[in-house]
């Protein structure tokens, strides 16, 4: 190139090209577990097989690639693990939202043809990503690449699973969960956004049987009524105290239900009554539970109205409401419709407002867990290190006041559970195999909560439960996570207590948390939201380091 021929511009493009290419063939980014020199280790955040990246991978990428270039320049056998996550609830959600374009559903296609379905999306996505890192010139390890239902993590999901049950820190009941109506299936505590919602306190009165008078209540879903089994009073209320052990007539259903007493009862809040529906709110399912209340299921797994619902079976359940209403009106028993403004649960996938259920479900008992993952903390030298460190509190709080985590998902693309009901005595088995004569048994249909696999993402992919597996002992635990401050709940935190029950050690040294990447009206780009700016169409035009740069 002489001077007459040299641009007199930088060309990104021109630069790029077949760079990342030479990098790869020449494995300059494979570590090396035969090497003497000291390790250091990064597991990439896996995006999600449901689109394509947005700028805020591109940042959390960028950090890490800073991170694993510096350490190899300095000499370290450096290595950054790639993979995807399966993404249960939303990667199914996207398949069925494209079956329905071509009119079809999950149903017509049956579970083997959907899956087949899913894994064709699967492999078009996983594509556009990997095309992705490689624009980005992420300096991926991709010989060591995970996916999170490849063969080897479901041998470790299913380990953890049977070893938890075996411990009895699985189990599997009947419990009030977050139901998704549209999606049909339970969700956790943490996949429902709270948000606000103009409704209504309707008060009614409920006519004590005897007919010596009357109990006021107020709710805001009128539709649960239907499912009421008793009302509850404060035992040191003493307008109510001659009242406990009577019993009231459900309006509109005729039904006598019986008055207790309770301490769950704030007798300072409105009348100092509160209405009952054990199987529609998990308050209401605890006291029902210490007064042998009924539980009455009044809605189908579709928010439609279920026959125990009566005259209302067969209808929506927002549609029933009004017109429980509008029946309540004219019998003369609701006195008071007072607007109110609360916060409603929608789900983070469909944005269905969910519904508090009764349903059996597998779960894992938090208590034991959280507090060997809360006492490791305590420790200088065996702590997760949060950088910036004041959001080691807020993973402190959540573990401090966390729930038991609902663990099954009515979906059919995830790690399917491994437990079997023998078909003539209903025997429960639960093995990493399934039973020698597994023609008398039917698996469980349900699939696993994606963070259940996800959680066990720093040792899964390092080939555990092989504990003398060549990159298990040499990488693990690994040294940095960079990952954004939205996801310690649903993830950050899980990994931790997981790697010190299974590995007896933390995940990773350090956590670096990050902001986030928001669009101009504030919001976080997110793929749901469709508001993400596609890091390809910026390199395009400027170049990866400029884009690089500008995010660092």
């Amino acid at each position: 190139m002489t001077e007459l021929t040299m641009p007199t511009k930088y060309d990104p493009q021109s630069t790029e090209a077949g760079r990342y290419e030479w990098w790869l063939n020449g494995k300059f980014f494979e570590a090396d577990p035969t090497s003497d020199k000291e390790p250091y280790s990064i597991v990439i955040p896996p995006p999600n097989v449901t689109g394509k990246l947005h700028l805020g991978h591109a940042w959390d990428t960028t950090l890490q690639d800073m991170l694993i270039r510096m350490k190899r320049m300095q000499g370290y056998d450096a290595l950054w693990l790639p993979g995807m996550d399966h993404a249960g609830i939303a990667t199914q959600a996207k398949v069925e939202e494209k079956l329905r374009g071509e009119g079809v559903s999950r149903y017509d296609l049956g579970r083997e043809k959907f899956l087949e379905k899913t894994w064709e999306w699967k492999d078009e996505y996983a594509s556009h990503i990997r095309a992705q890192w490689s624009k980005l010139g992420l300096a991926l390890d991709y010989s060591k690449e995970r996916f999170t239902l490849d063969e080897g993590l479901n041998k470790a999901v299913n380990e953890v699973f049977v070893t938890l049950y075996e411990k009895g820190l699985i189990y599997r009941g009947e419990r009030i969960i977050n139901w998704d109506p549209a999606a049909k299936t339970a969700l956790s505590d943490i996949e429902v956004i709270h948000k606000e919602v103009e409704g209504a306190f309707y008060h009614m009165e409920y006519p004590l049987a005897d007919g010596s008078g009357v109990l006021r209540v107020a709710t805001t879903r009128p539709e649960t009524m239907l499912g009421d089994s008793g009302v509850a009073v404060h035992p040191e209320d003493e307008r109510y105290a001659h009242l406990v052990g009577k019993t009231v007539i459900l309006p509109i259903v005729g039904r006598e239900i019986p008055i207790v007493a309770d301490d769950y009862v704030d007798k300072d809040f409105g009348t100092g009554v509160v209405k009952m529906t054990p199987a529609h709110d998990p308050n209401d399912f605890e006291v029902g539970n210490r007064h042998n209340l009924e539980r009455i299921l009044v809605m189908n797994e579709d928010g439609s109205m279920n026959d125990l619902a009566g005259k209302y079976a067969g209808m929506d359940r927002f549609e029933c409401r009004k017109q429980i209403v509008a029946d309540l009106q004219e019998a003369g028993v609701l006195v008071e419709i007072e607007p109110h403004v609360h916060q409603v649960g929608h789900s983070e996938r469909t944005n269905a407002v969910v519904e508090p259920y009764l349903s059996k479900q597998w779960f894992v008992k938090m208590g034991p867990l959280a507090e060997q993952a809360l006492e490791m903390q305590k420790d200088e030298a065996e702590k997760v290190n949060f950088v910036p460190n004041r959001f080691e509190n807020t993973y402190n709080r959540w573990m401090e006041n966390i729930h038991d985590w609902c663990i099954s998902r009515q979906l059919w693309w995830g790690h399917q559970i491994p437990a079997w009901y023998h078909k003539e005595t209903g025997e429960v088995y639960v093995g990493k195999n399934a039973p020698a004569d597994k023609e008398n048994w039917t698996q469980d249909e349900d699939v696993l909560d994606t963070w259940f696999s996800s959680a066990l993402w720093p040792f899964s992919t390092m080939d555990w439960p092989n504990e003398e597996a060549e990159l298990f002992k040499r990488y693990y635990p690994t040294n940095t996570l960079v990952t954004g401050y939205d996801i310690i709940f649903f993830w950050v935190s899980r990994m931790i207590f997981q790697g010190k029950e299974f590995t007896g050690k933390r995940p990773f040294q350090d956590v670096l948390i990050h902001g986030l990447v928001r669009d101009a009206e504030g919001r976080k780009m997110s793929k749901s939201l469709g508001n993400g700016v596609d890091p390809m169409e910026v390199i395009a035009e400027y170049g990866a380091d400029s884009l690089r740069y500008f995010l660092a």
